[in-house]
């Protein structure tokens, strides 16, 4: 089946929706398609809707995007034909904007002889806002990518043509970052620069490597590492960076009582990999941190620890190291489950679970199990997950989960669904209990988590769990607030060449 006529259908379990994953390349001489495959894929985890890349050879930008996973969007054809020196990719999960070809990303927009592509990881806050300052009508632009990219062509259009002194893009950028509000992590390029930019919060990640002849932006570290790129540091909240013939450079275009360093807590928790580094951590290591932070905080006597796949694994692994209870496997995921298999329908939707999960019986059964898991939303998985357990055997068991509640939605770039939606948000830890037939519930407190991240002094956000939001959310945002009821995928290829 082609890409592009995937179908796209809800997990069957319940976690908060990664935020996507964005990459760019400046490497002339080197196959930077190729590279920004492998980019793309190391960041697969982030987003699962959409794939595309943009390439320029210093004349021509070409674009392919598409539905669907990164291998089934690119394959050795495509890539073979996108030459060039430098290019961006991203990869999709919708948070403002739903999952059509339309708001696949890259973004494109031209303006007379200058032409630019943009991908984009978080959520702006304003975005209605800016939308009636520019004059743009419902339906126009369909997602906030497509309106930072409408802002930043219109800056582009009233600059005088061909002035031979380059820097339009940055000037334009320039004009229209500091209207920005929310999460951004940004990579565009035009035929001539790759830049990165950080929102003044820093809410999502974003880091600069470099190559032997080149370098390289990505969300995570991991993506560095697979293109040989050797990890140089962080962008820091506020900055911008820029990549040319002449190497990288720095800019600051936010005024500096903006800048206040808020990376989502998240992160660590759950989005990120564990072979990343984030404000210097191994996220491997926080996540057994936590795990062993919910030993000293909620000990159980029990039989044995496991984890929920995967995130749970390294937090178990703490949580028996320090509890003295022996670590096991209780389950087995599924490998082949993805985001583009038929799902069942919502009333079986709890059993889908099954689908990823199942239990190991001979390692269960008779035994006290302590089940580690990175967080609760709906209480789908650890409801269905809890009744397999007791299923094949397990005599008890404990549920200790290495987040605080989520009572708040995010507006920052991960979709945790409605609040209305969210367990904890209605029920205490008790009735939370009580619901998910679990025989304890203990949740590590915030102070610990942050502790167990190693970068307890550099500045998180929390909203998700403490309502205290860094950017002021209108009542009004929501995910599909700049489409119209009826909007349609084109049926046209999925690539573009613009000269």
């Amino acid at each position: 089946m082609p890409a592009g006529d995937q179908l796209e259908a809800p997990s069957p379990d319940d976690k908060p929706k990664e935020a996507c994953g964005v990459f760019g390349v400046y490497a002339p001489g080197q196959p930077v398609a190729q590279l920004t495959y492998l980019g793309l894929f190391a960041l697969q985890h982030r987003g699962q809707e959409s794939a595309g890349m943009a390439v320029s050879d210093g004349a021509d930008l070409t674009i392919v995007k598409d539905q669907g996973l990164v291998a089934a969007v690119f394959d050795d054809r495509t890539l073979a034909g996108l030459g060039g020196d430098l290019a961006i990719g991203h990869c999709r999960y919708s948070t403002t904007g739903s999952s059509t070809w339309r708001n696949a990303q890259p973004a494109y927009r031209g303006a007379g002889t200058r032409h630019f592509a943009l991908g984009h990881n978080g959520n702006l806050t304003n975005t209605e806002a800016l939308a009636t300052e520019a004059g743009m009508l419902p339906g126009t632009v369909t997602s906030d990518t497509d309106l930072v990219a409408e802002l930043v062509g219109n800056e582009l259009s009233q600059m005088p043509e061909d002035t031979g002194e380059g820097g339009d893009l940055e000037q334009a950028l320039a004009a229209v970052l500091p209207r920005l509000e929310g999460a951004f992590s940004l990579v565009i390029m035009d035929e001539d620069h790759v830049i990165g930019v950080r929102d003044p919060n820093g809410f999502r990640p974003l880091c600069l490597g470099k190559l032997e002849h080149g370098w390289v932006l990505a969300s995570e570290s991991p993506a560095l590492d697979i293109v040989g790129a050797h990890f140089v540091r962080e962008l820091e909240p506020g900055e911008v960076v820029v990549i040319d013939a002449s190497g990288p450079r720095s800019l600051h275009p936010f005024p500096n009582e903006r800048v206040d360093p808020r990376l989502c807590l998240f992160e660590f928790v759950y989005f990120a990999r564990p072979d990343t580094r984030l404000y210097g951590q191994s996220v491997h290591q926080a996540r057994v941190r936590i795990g062993e932070q919910l030993a000293e905080q909620a000990p159980v006597e029990a039989d044995m620890v496991m984890g929920v796949p995967e995130s749970g694994v390294p937090a178990a692994e703490g949580f028996a190291r320090h509890s003295g209870i022996p670590f096991g496997q209780g389950v087995v995921k599924n490998r082949y489950i993805g985001r583009s298999f038929i799902a069942p329908s919502q009333e079986l939707r709890a059993e889908a679970v099954r689908m990823k999960l199942n239990p190991l019986r001979e390692n269960v059964v008779g035994k006290r199990i302590v089940v580690v898991d990175d967080s609760i939303v709906r209480g789908t998985t650890q409801k269905q997950l809890t009744k397999m357990l007791r299923e094949a055997g397990a005599t008890e068991v404990h549920l200790r989960i290495t987040s605080p509640p989520v009572k708040w939605s995010c507006f920052y770039g991960i979709d945790t669904g409605d609040r209305t939606e969210l367990l904890a948000s209605s029920l205490t830890v008790e009735e939370i209990r009580e619901y998910l037939n679990v025989d304890t519930l203990a949740y590590v407190n915030l102070d610990r988590l942050i502790s167990s991240t190693g970068a307890a002094g550099a500045g998180f956000c929390d909203a998700c769990f403490t309502g205290h939001y860094p950017v002021a959310v209108p009542v009004s945002l929501r995910k599909h607030m700049l489409e119209e009821p009826a909007a349609s995928p084109p049926g046209s290829p999925v690539q573009t060449t613009i000269v």
